[in-house]
């Protein structure tokens, strides 16, 4: 079984759409994944918080970036060190930060998650796609 709005073969990246700092992961992703392989997703859509019910993750509140693949969800440093994996040239070096233990990595992953307000700053509101950003995002189309 599927998650709503994701079909069998698709990996969506699930982002904090008010985040500076997750803003500028979803455009990275986008400058950097010519293949587009990935789709991105703001946990403050619709589309996002169905997603987010549907792994039972919480829908009032984001302190992790979520990675889903078809039916297979990953959270925190997998995620984020899963989707690197998959970008082209040198990002690809970083997955392999993969054999450092994974409590270790959470860990820092939590304290950048944590604490990205302060350090980066936040929108009033979730940034709109660009018409260039045609098909990246998940936006109400019907994928279930």
């Amino acid at each position: 079984m599927l998650p709503p709005h994701i079909a069998a073969d698709e990996r969506v990246v699930l982002f904090d759409g008010v985040c500076r700092l997750c803003n500028g992961w979803a455009k990275l992703l986008i400058s950097h994944d010519r293949e587009r392989r990935f789709r991105l997703c703001s946990v403050q859509s619709a589309e996002g918080q169905a997603i987010l019910a549907w792994f039972g993750l919480p829908t009032d509140s984001f302190e992790t970036m979520a990675y889903v693949e078809g039916a297979r969800l990953f959270v925190r440093s997998d995620a984020v060190l899963r989707v690197v994996a998959q970008l082209p040239g040198a990002w690809r070096l970083l997955g392999g930060l993969r054999v450092i233990p994974r409590p270790l990595r959470d860990w820092c992953y939590d304290r950048i998650a944590l604490n990205r307000y302060k350090l980066f700053g936040r929108y009033d509101s979730c940034l709109l796609p660009t018409a260039d950003h045609a098909g990246r995002f998940i936006d109400g189309e019907s994928r279930s």
